[in-house]
């Protein structure tokens, strides 16, 4: 699985933390040793001591019931995921009202339709409306939805009802957890305090680096207004307040119609294949390597983001040996101030907007241009 985090959780030690003494450590270390956990035993056997640990705290029911739930909520998901690492993946949020009738409901099936076309699975809240029609396009075969158990009727749309890749939760956290965790890309439709919330909690992740950056586009129907009037609180609200900065609007993009959705979408993973963090480090893993000219622009440019030294070009640190399936990929490596993140999704398009000529040579586009494509998404 590609780290969420871009890597913080994949530099965590995996050597165990906590310990309840010698004579149990042993006993919980047999004990999955007789169980047969062939991979990272040491989590294991720390998941069994804050288990036991818990059953000393006198915590109340309530706890350990939302605690024992979430983790197994938690565990089936990922689970269920885990035999489609090979797909991307691009998650849909819209009203579970939106009818057929809707030009809205179209265009999501369209857009569905389409991603799926260029190997993406479709990933949903698993409800109707917007959901349903994104579920539609994308067809069951390649349609994971993630539903959320509430007190009054929720059924999951016709496509994914009854399939195994539908995730029943029971608490939105680890809902959306999933759908942070497991996709690549989010397209956002037209909805209501549900729609809002998943749409500022990748924003807000991608915002403060505790998600990776990926590519956010915001659809509507052919003349709709829904997120012309969304983008005008925001510049005339919350920018002029000084509550998000203005590189903050680089993590997202509306677009005019599902075409240039799809095209935001493959052109963010053009280039770019993916990045981690190795301790105070930025790895950027590239499909192939830059240009001597086109490294030193980056270097101009993205200079205000570089704490210390500047960006190289270099193979794969021995940290990253763990995916062996991208050894051999480039990277762009760099020590960066945590901060100000929507200069990362620059630094990513600048990288993608390098291109490649016809003799399959990276080149470099003026600054101009780069700036250009900023201002407009």
């Amino acid at each position: 699985m590609e780290d969420f985090t871009a890597g913080t959780t994949q530099s965590q030690p995996t050597r165990r933390q906590s310990t309840l003494g010698a004579e149990w450590d042993l006993r919980i270390k047999q004990l999955v040793a007789d169980w047969g956990a062939e991979k990272s035993p040491d989590l294991i056997e720390e998941i069994i001591i804050t288990a036991l640990k818990m059953a000393r705290d006198k915590m109340g029911t309530g706890d350990l019931k939302l605690m024992n739930r979430s983790l197994k909520e938690l565990r089936y998901a990922a689970k269920m995921f885990s035999g489609y690492r090979q797909f991307r993946k691009v998650c849909v949020f819209g009203s579970a009202r939106t009818p057929p009738s809707d030009a809205q409901y179209q265009v999501a099936e369209d857009f569905a339709r389409q991603m799926v076309t260029h190997n993406y699975m479709v990933i949903t809240g698993g409800g109707d409306g917007i959901m349903g029609a994104a579920q539609r396009g994308a067809g069951r075969e390649h349609s994971f939805g993630l539903n959320i158990r509430l007190p009054f009727e929720q059924r999951a749309n016709e496509t994914i009802h009854g399939d195994p890749k539908l995730v029943n939760f029971n608490y939105f956290f680890t809902r959306k957890l999933n759908f942070v965790k497991e996709t690549h890309a989010f397209a956002l439709f037209p909805g209501g305090f549900g729609t809002m919330d998943e749409g500022f909690e990748i924003l807000t992740l991608m915002q403060t680096g505790k998600a990776r950056i990926i590519p956010v586009v915001l659809l509507d129907k052919p003349g709709g207004t829904y997120w012309e009037t969304w983008m005008k609180f925001l510049t005339e609200h919350l920018s002029k307040l000084g509550y998000v900065g203005s590189e903050d609007f680089h993590f997202f993009k509306i677009v005019p119609n599902v075409a240039e959705a799809v095209r935001e979408i493959l052109h963010f993973y053009s280039v770019y294949q993916s990045s981690r963090w190795v301790g105070e480090q930025l790895v950027i893993r590239i499909s192939q390597k830059l240009s001597k000219p086109a490294g030193a622009e980056l270097n101009r440019t993205f200079a205000d983001i570089v704490r210390t030294g500047e960006i190289v070009q270099a193979r794969a640190l021995s940290q990253e040996k763990n995916e062996a399936d991208i050894w051999d990929l480039p990277r762009l490596i760099l020590t960066p101030h945590r901060r100000s993140f929507g200069r990362f999704r620059q630094l990513i398009d600048a990288i993608n907007l390098a291109g490649i000529d016809r003799d399959s040579r990276l080149k470099l586009v003026p600054l101009r241009e780069i700036e250009k494509a900023s201002a407009r998404s």
